[in-house]
């Protein structure tokens, strides 16, 4: 059955949180960045509009503002969180990083379980691939939709541009590997839903993103 994806967007960084779902109402929710009472109430008020059964988290990377409202959002719904085990040394610094950028927060999430690359979780009937994209972090990883043709690239692809390297764990040669030889294989008509901004597709990028020589 096709699953689909709902955005919303999140916090002073403007970041993307998905919410991916099938037909069942079985959902994931992926870098839950909602911080304030009333991002968690939109996100809550979709589910429970829809009556979802959401059945995990996902996070593409462990920077703070993907992090926010996953200890809050885990609290309501009981499930398990999945990250890549190359983040969890950047898990640890989630304190520092929440007090570098002004954010008030009362601990740091817990990650449950470790996916890794061609890793598959299942939704209902249908299924999410795993390709682990260091670069912008070592753990970084993008979520591949297969059947609907649709990838959540987290920080490490954008609308014409990819994500930072300049932070610690960063690195420009491999998330530029990671583009090229992992993201950029997919075919064209291929959905592209990252961390922040517009959403675009790997043709596109292919085309005109100013980073990417393929």
């Amino acid at each position: 059955m096709p699953m689909k994806v709902k955005v919303f967007v999140f916090n002073p960084f403007q970041e993307n949180t998905y919410v991916i779902s099938d037909e069942n109402h079985n959902a994931a929710i992926v870098d839950a960045g909602c911080y304030n009472a009333t991002e968690v109430a939109l996100i809550k008020r979709f589910v429970d509009d829809n009556e979802l059964k959401v059945k995990y988290f996902v996070n593409t990377h462990c920077h703070v503002d993907h992090l926010l409202g996953l200890n809050l959002l885990k609290s309501i719904y009981n499930v398990e969180a999945y990250a890549h085990s190359d983040d969890l040394p950047l898990l640890k610094t989630f304190p520092q990083q929440a007090m570098s950028f002004g954010f008030s927060v009362d601990k740091t999430p817990e990650i449950d379980k470790i996916v890794a690359d061609g890793n598959t979780l299942l939704l209902g009937d249908g299924s999410i691939g795993i390709i682990h994209t260091p670069g912008h972090t070592p753990g970084s990883i993008c979520l591949y939709l297969q059947n609907e043709k649709m990838l959540l690239t987290g920080d490490t692809l954008f609308y014409r541009s990819i994500g930072r390297t300049d932070l610690p764990g960063g690195s420009y040669d491999a998330i530029i590997r990671s583009i090229t030889t992992k993201l950029m294989v997919l075919p064209d008509d291929v959905a592209v839903y990252p961390g922040h901004g517009e959403s675009t597709t790997i043709g596109d990028e292919r085309r005109s993103n100013p980073f990417i020589k393929t």
